[in-house]
């Protein structure tokens, strides 16, 4: 019989955590090199899963956000314009051609019309919605995680689908964003360091490197096709509808425009590639809503995940 170490898991558990937790830092190293996050990921994981009761649930729902973080990061090992080639003056031009802007005698993209025509109150309102794109999603799956776990799961399945989708077509159609033709033309440099392009203005605005930070550690420059940030509001405003939470959506619908609005604004992503994020977001929804969840396997895995949350 294993012994109990808490009265909520055995010494065989533990160990088990302690060997995957040094197996992903060692992987990590290797592929990607070392750096803080993986620490830090590492060390809330440990807490959370050796806490109580409630923080090893708690994680253990979480794990599957986890599990997603880590192939994201896992991807500036295996960069994408390697295995195609990367889409730049052509997207470009598919944006004039569509969504074309009449201005000063020329026309120019969206993206083109907001950079001479931006200001400081646009700046810090899209750089607030910007920044709502991942904890949104997260304080939302937190709610679920207490007040519906199967919902929660159904929402945590999506996202990762919906990721997956997106990382994809990351690789089918290396894209590179509007701020990088604007800088750069439509050579293609594989050693650029991501860019907060229109966001600087917020953190100059603030005194502040908040962007600047995020995407010093930016794990694919040529990944603007499509926005997935863009698709993650969908996907959220979609499960608040089924939970029926009133005024609560207005807010998520307010949030999603303004995150639509914001990478557009702030040159990070092309109308196009809006609409792309938008597209995997309903597509990721309907698969697995429809299909997915459907399949005999899945039921029995979201039958044992929940009996373990």
């Amino acid at each position: 019989m294993t012994k109990n170490v808490t009265g909520f898991y055995s010494v065989k558990q533990a160990a088990i955590v302690i060997c995957i937790v040094a197996i992903y830092l060692l992987v990590s190293f290797f592929l990607i090199g070392f750096n803080s996050d993986q620490l830090v990921l590492s060390a809330i994981f440990c807490v959370a899963y050796f806490g109580t009761a409630i923080s090893r649930k708690f994680i253990i729902g979480f794990a599957i956000f986890i599990v997603y973080w880590i192939i994201f990061d896992y991807m500036k090992a295996f960069p994408n314009y390697v295995f195609n080639t990367v889409n730049i003056k052509q997207l470009h031009q598919a944006e004039l051609t569509i969504f074309g802007i009449h201005a000063n005698d020329q026309i120019v993209t969206p993206n083109e019309f907001w950079l001479q025509h931006h200001n400081s109150f646009l700046d810090v309102l899209t750089g607030i919605f910007y920044l709502c794109w991942i904890p949104v999603p997260l304080a939302f799956a937190g709610w679920l995680f207490f007040k519906d776990k199967e919902l929660f799961l159904q929402f945590s399945l999506t996202f990762v689908l919906v990721n997956f989708i997106g990382f994809v077509i990351y690789y089918a159609y290396p894209a590179a964003p509007p701020w990088y033709f604007q800088q750069y033309g439509a050579l293609f440099n594989a050693h650029t360091p991501g860019n907060s392009a229109g966001l600087q203005r917020f953190d100059d605005f603030f005194n502040a490197g908040i962007f600047k930070s995020i995407y010093a550690k930016s794990s694919n420059v040529f990944a603007a096709m499509p926005s997935l940030h863009s698709s993650y509001p969908v996907i959220v405003l979609y499960y608040g509808l089924r939970e029926k939470l009133g005024w609560i959506n207005i807010l998520f619908a307010i949030v999603m425009v303004g995150i639509w609005f914001a990478a557009v604004y702030t040159s990070h992503h092309y109308l196009l590639d809006v609409l792309a994020g938008i597209a995997c977001a309903i597509a990721g929804i309907v698969i697995f809503q429809k299909i997915i969840l459907r399949s005999r396997p899945v039921q029995n895995f979201v039958r044992y995940y929940l009996s373990k949350i």
